[in-house]
């Protein structure tokens, strides 16, 4: 942001008037040392008393700190070109950012903006996330605000962005917060919530490019009905044999039936055979788990125009949409739209050594024993990447998710699981055949094996007659 001030300032001289604000004097500190080092070799002068850098030009930088959120009622009436926020995720409330917007305005017609940084975590991690994030979990799209016409967009930053940042800083950042912290840092991964009841979801692993998916694949939806709260439908795809997707920049054979080019994709990716792939939702909401209150006939007429071009092979959908209180139940006139369903296996959380809902999204979503996740979901389905990563335990009984959360997404991809279930290969136990020892030239005599299991190999050779 220091860069991108430099840069206004020689633009618009005089008329360029800035900003730059942090939660905390401490913080302050640092930000200010950091641009003597790139200001004052312009010749730059600095103003101490008034926190205040003033180009050769005449454009003025001014540092500040807002400790309460009180205090951005100071610069009301105080006109900015530029407005700079660090750290944004340490402000627990948006009241004093949104205030600082009223600030940006030239009477030189400079165009005016307000730039802010930030990582997952902090007091404010939901509000920017709720505001900056969810509407483009994929960034880079500019977004409208209905009401004020203002734009504002999410631009992701990554470790692997940054080419001066190596493995001794990555390892650094391991050693401090909670697991899902540390991810949501080193991925820059704003789904990530520490406690979150699918704590093995990862934007990086389990969110894919769009690509037309091959014919002969299987197809089905899965739903969970909704009225004044919303529904949600989602539209599956089951890999038929490992499938590698690579940029479409590549030259490889397009002939390979195994191979599928996707663009913007900037990596290979191999999705293993049997995997689902979630390549197309419909989220029935006006707002936050606040339901378009359709009737069953529109959202049939609905899912049907949205897969008038394709074999559905089957659907499934919540138990409770076939009930019949004095009339046709929701599935029955969801059915004479042409759209059909069957009850969806409803079961959340198994008996011990039953099969859960829960734990088969939970077992794709972790994979294999090779690594490879068995579901991923298209970054297009942007409801589903926004409240299922975000849902909590039930605080009286953990193993269950909160139902107080946006859960519909997530309930109707646990149908979708439960229609199609999956068990990981165990883990093979190779036990060696052979004693082998090594010397060491110290004389120390090494074995490849436990002391249990030379033991158990001696037994095995003395009842063979070896």
């Amino acid at each position: 942001m220091l860069g991108d001030w430099a840069s206004h300032a020689d633009l618009y001289g005089e008329h360029a008037i800035g900003l730059m604000v942090r939660r905390q004097r401490t913080e302050l500190v640092e930000t200010i040392e950091r641009s003597r080092a790139l200001y004052a070799p312009l010749g730059w002068e600095f103003k101490e008393q008034e926190k205040m850098w003033r180009s050769p030009n005449g454009a003025r930088l001014r540092f500040a700190y807002l400790e309460r959120d009180q205090d951005a009622e100071a610069y009301q009436g105080h006109s900015y070109s530029r407005v700079y926020v660090e750290e944004v995720g340490n402000f627990p409330s948006p009241k004093p950012i949104l205030k600082l917007l009223a600030t940006l305005r030239s009477g030189a017609g400079v165009p005016c903006g307000m730039r802010l940084t930030g990582n997952p975590g902090g007091p404010g991690h939901q509000w920017v996330k709720a505001r900056y994030i969810d509407p483009a979990p994929m960034g880079y799209e500019v977004l409208t605000d209905e009401a004020s016409g203002l734009q504002r967009v999410f631009i992701p930053s990554k470790i692997r962005d940054n080419k001066f940042l190596g493995e001794d800083y990555v390892q650094r950042l391991r050693a401090v917060g909670s697991e899902q912290l540390v991810r949501a840092w080193l991925e820059g991964d704003w789904s990530v919530i520490d406690g979150a009841f699918f704590d093995g979801w990862s934007n990086e692993r389990h969110v894919i490019k769009p690509f037309a998916i091959p014919a002969d694949w299987l197809r089905f939806r899965s739903m969970d009905w909704g009225f004044a709260r919303p529904f949600s439908v989602g539209w599956w795809a089951v890999v038929g044999d490992n499938t590698t997707l690579y940029p479409a920049s590549e030259q490889i054979r397009l002939d390979d039936a195994t191979r599928i080019a996707v663009s913007g994709l900037d990596r290979h990716a191999v999705l293993p055979r049997g995997s689902l792939i979630r390549y197309r939702e419909w989220y029935g909401a006006s707002a936050p788990n606040i339901g378009l209150r359709l009737t069953a006939e529109d959202v049939a007429r609905g899912i049907a125009a949205r897969e008038a071009n394709e074999k559905i092979t089957y659907g499934v959908i919540d138990p409770a949409a076939f009930a019949q209180d004095g009339g046709p139940s929701i599935a029955e006139r969801m059915a004479k739209c042409g759209v059909h369903f069957r009850r969806a296996d409803n079961t959340r959380v198994g008996p011990r050594g039953a099969l859960g809902g829960w734990d088969q999204m939970r077992a794709r979503l972790k994979g294999d024993v090779d690594g490879k996740p068995m579901l991923y979901v298209f970054e297009t389905c942007r409801d589903f990447i926004r409240t299922v990563p975000a849902l909590q335990h039930d605080p009286d009984r953990p193993e269950d998710l909160d139902t107080d959360g946006e859960d519909h997404a997530a309930d109707e991809a646990r149908y979708g699981c439960l229609s199609r279930p999956w068990v990981p290969k165990p883990v093979e136990q190779k036990k060696p055949t052979e004693l082998q020892f090594e010397v060491k030239p110290n004389g120390a005599v090494v074995s490849n094996m436990s002391i249990r299991e030379i033991v158990e190999a001696k037994a095995r050779k003395r009842r063979l007659g070896l």
